[in-house]
């Protein structure tokens, strides 16, 4: 049986080797590892073409929205946060209608990090701009650091890591208003949502985490089993 092609979405960005600087598609080799070691056949997903995401979602297996910078508060009806890098509309655009059109086909998706706050918001939700003066903290920004979160038994998360785990999520933004039947599954111990979960699809899943990385790979898998099937 062939192995199921599993999307993910990369950075367009300057990048430098030997003596070229030129633009290109970025992707941390991270994403690519965890879906080999789970089955899969890992496939970058430029944000260059909307026009080509019908047959991206008709192609593909499975997709992974992967993390990165913060989206454009203005797609939730936001005013612009100073203190957040500056938005990459191109990556926004492409995402949003990625995210759009593999829930409504029901492709297995595993959204991370900025990924979640994607699916979030393409599905109608809106973030919290700016996290630490919204919680008066700096727990969720600080890269490396390790927290305990809470993941309700009865989801699709709970089943793959019980109910719960240890995880290291920088994170400036964060989910505020659920987007239309998403459901909020896992929760720090300041009641800001790690995890989400789409209703009424064979796999949808964002965490505000980064399972491709370490050892534990289970949402991986559990998206390329999801894929599979």
């Amino acid at each position: 049986m062939s192995r199921p092609l599993i999307g993910i979405t990369a950075y367009l960005e300057a990048a430098r080797w030997g003596t070229w600087v030129r633009e290109a598609v970025l992707s941390p080799p991270s994403y690519s590892r965890a879906v080999e070691k789970a089955g899969g056949l890992p496939v970058l997903l430029p944000p260059l073409n909307v026009g080509g995401i019908g047959d991206y979602v008709r192609d593909l297996s499975g997709v992974i929205l992967a993390g990165g910078g913060e989206l454009d508060p203005a797609l939730y009806g936001a005013a612009r946060e100073e203190r957040v890098e500056e938005p990459q509309p191109h990556r926004d655009r492409f995402e949003l209608a990625l995210a759009r059109a593999a829930v409504q086909a029901d492709l297995p998706l595993l959204a991370v990090g900025r990924g979640m706050h994607i699916l979030n918001v393409a599905q109608g939700g809106s973030l919290i701009p700016w996290l630490p003066e919204a919680v008066g903290h700096d727990r969720h920004a600080g890269a490396g650091r390790t927290h305990a979160i809470q993941i309700s038994v009865s989801s699709r998360l709970g089943e793959a890591l019980g109910d719960r785990a240890e995880v290291t999520a920088p994170h400036h933004q964060a989910v505020n208003r659920l987007g239309a039947d998403l459901l909020a599954v896992a929760w720090a111990d300041d009641q800001i949502v790690e995890a989400i979960e789409l209703r009424g699809r064979r796999f949808a899943l964002g965490v505000q985490w980064h399972p491709e990385r370490g050892e534990d790979n289970r949402l991986v898998e559990a998206l390329v089993e999801a894929a599979t099937g």
